[in-house]
């Protein structure tokens, strides 16, 4: 191992080579200086700003994003539903319809003269559940099913010996859903224990 005296010019020790670099810089500009505080306060305090600025952007940017995600959703539902109010209105001529063919008697039926309006009347009923089925508004199944309170409104009870309590006996209105909604609850008949 070589001794310091042996060193050459170009193989000063580290602080040596490290104060000659710093010979003519102010003492309040050097590392360590006493003057250094201000400088490092107001250094730390842009740091601090910069990192509260970005934080902020941050929470700005998701901000939006979660805005923008809820209008998407809110657009979705609005075109999904919009025919809500329309497909409510529309469900009372549909009953009425099908309690006008529902009353035909059979020897009207088969008589020549009426066939043609039977038969009309019965196209245009399967069209219009062409049309709910289009738009996703279907019919809630409920004879001999349990009573599910959110989709049938129990009107009355029937006591039953052939079904189980709790049992739809019979349909009073047909209910229905558009979509995942409920649009009218089926209004039915449940079977109850016979007295």
């Amino acid at each position: 191992m070589e001794s310091q005296t042996d060193m050459t010019e170009n193989e000063k020790p580290l602080d040596q080579a490290v104060e000659d670099e710093l010979k003519g810089v102010p003492e309040h500009l050097r590392e360590g200086g006493e003057d250094e505080s201000p400088l490092a306060e107001a250094l730390e305090s842009l740091k601090r700003d910069l990192d509260a600025a970005k934080q902020e952007v941050l929470y700005a940017q998701a901000e939006t994003q979660n805005v923008r995600r809820r209008l998407e959703r809110e657009k979705d539902e609005a075109r999904a539903y919009a025919a809500t109010g329309f497909a409510r209105d529309i469900l009372s001529v549909a009953d009425n319809l099908s309690r006008a063919i529902d009353a035909i008697p059979q020897a009207l039926r088969e008589d020549d003269s009426m066939k043609g309006l039977v038969v009309g009347l019965e196209a245009t009923q399967r069209e219009l559940e062409k049309v709910f089925a289009s738009n996703g508004i279907t019919r809630i199944a409920a004879v001999g099913l349990p009573l599910d309170p959110n989709q049938h409104q129990a009107m009355l009870e029937v006591p039953s010996a052939d079904h189980e309590p709790g049992t739809i006996v019979s349909e009073m209105q047909a209910g229905w859903m558009i979509k995942d909604r409920l649009l009218r609850a089926a209004m039915v008949a449940v079977a109850k224990k016979p007295d």
